[in-house]
């Protein structure tokens, strides 16, 4: 895991998901995540970019 990755995870996490898994649906569900509460949105980010 790249220092870029870590850092767009932390900041933003749905673009963080979107270079590495593309528009699909763990975009939508980072997407989500993020609009509901910060917090879950980073730690799904971290799960899916791992």
């Amino acid at each position: 895991m790249s220092l870029l990755t870590i850092i767009l995870n932390i900041l933003l996490p749905p673009l963080s998901v979107f270079m590495q898994k593309g528009l699909g649906g763990a975009f939508f569900i980072s997407l989500l995540l993020t609009l509901i509460g910060w917090i879950p949105g980073v730690i799904y980010a971290f799960i899916v970019t791992d």
